[in-house]
């Protein structure tokens, strides 16, 4: 595999690789099943307390589109955490997108809704794309970079809106029903953001590319030698979690009809939240989309939920952190008790023989 003269490829065992590859595999499963059960057990005590929660037109209506919003920057997330990054800008450049959904249609009046979405959607993505470019080729730490950016974007949306905002008054009709239609009882938005989430999932787990992105995040020096195209990556990463977060700021505008220069504050911590408890790691090369997307919705429902069962403010956020640090624990734990049987099993794979049986290189020459 190598062009240097005198080093060849060392040998390798494939099966306790693939053995932990089972297991890390069976573990994820078991996670986001796990998150899954804890969904609907939100879901049954809220409803038991209040049915209106769900047996309601707009408590089922809610329970959908609230998530929603939420599932796409969680899935952006998904993306960029397994690249062994993190991006926190998302939640600035989800409130510069729903801001510029809402100029587009006040400063262009009949533009095509479509029209709109596309260009916030690539709006999203050139800011995704800055940031990628200073994370890749500044070689700087994604966590420092994207809190730079974090702020900057917030204080261009702040100098941008000022002290105005965008008023349901001031959107089309046709746009902001889009934030309240439904399909069979099932809000239109949170049908757009499952296919987009199934489509993203398919990709990450069925291309080449995707599966590029867990290389990376295993381990990003092996990926370079090995001769992939980490800057490439890293840059797309980034740019689809931008793109998702504008597609998320146009959602944000449909779904509430009133933006101002604080629209998304505070949602990239829950977007890194919700991909963490759905099993992604913060350390990369690990978690699929469709954990990140249940984290979203365990996240969104819980905050929806403890309030319908008398739990105050401080302990709704209290509940969500320990969530979040229960996940980074069993990530870790999980991480090192794979590590170890990895060890054990190359090292039963290196020992040497019994007396009596001869060395695989002896007897090949024997033979």
């Amino acid at each position: 595999m190598s062009n240097l003269p005198g080093l060849e490829p060392l040998a390798t065992t494939a099966i306790p690789t693939s053995r932990v590859s089972r297991r890390i595999s069976f573990m994820g499963r078991v996670r986001e099943l796990s998150i899954l059960l804890a969904l609907l057990i939100v879901i049954v005590a809220a409803t038991a307390k209040n049915p209106n929660f769900t047996f309601s037109a707009d408590g089922w209506r809610d329970l959908f589109l609230t998530p929603s919003i939420l599932v796409l920057v969680a899935v952006g997330q998904g993306i960029v955490l397994i690249t062994r990054n993190v991006d926190l800008s998302v939640g600035s450049v989800m409130g510069l997108s729903a801001y510029l959904t809402g100029r587009l249609f006040i400063d262009l009046p009949g533009i095509p809704m479509l029209l709109v979405i596309v260009l916030v959607v690539i709006f999203g993505g050139v800011l995704g794309l800055i940031s990628g470019a200073l994370v890749a080729f500044a070689r700087v730490p994604a966590m420092v970079i994207t809190l730079g950016m974090l702020y900057a974007y917030r204080g261009i949306n702040v100098l941008w809106a000022g002290s105005d905002r965008i008023n349901a008054s001031d959107l089309p009709r046709d746009f902001l029903s889009l934030g309240t239609g439904q399909v069979l009882s099932i809000p239109i938005l949170a049908i757009i953001a499952f296919i987009v989430l199934f489509i993203a999932a398919w990709l990450i787990k069925n291309t080449r590319g995707g599966r590029e992105y867990y290389a990376i995040g295993s381990d990003p020096a092996a990926a370079e030698l090995y001769g992939l195209k980490t800057t490439r990556r890293v840059l797309t990463a980034f740019v689809l979690s931008g793109a998702l977060a504008g597609l998320a700021g146009v959602f944000y505008a449909a779904r509430y009809g009133t933006v101002n220069s604080q629209a998304g504050s505070g949602w990239e911590l829950d977007a890194v939240g919700a991909a963490v408890i759905g099993g992604v790691a913060i350390t990369g090369g690990v978690g699929t989309l469709w954990g990140a997307a249940i984290g979203g919705m365990l996240l969104a429902t819980i905050n929806r939920a403890l309030p319908v069962l008398g739990i105050p403010d401080f302990w709704q956020r209290f509940v969500v952190g320990l969530l979040i640090l229960g996940a980074i624990v069993l990530d870790r734990a999980v991480a090192l008790r794979q590590k170890r049987r990895l060890i054990e099993s190359r090292g039963r794979e290196d020992a040497p023989p019994p007396p009596g049986v001869p060395e695989p290189e002896t007897a090949r020459s024997n033979a």
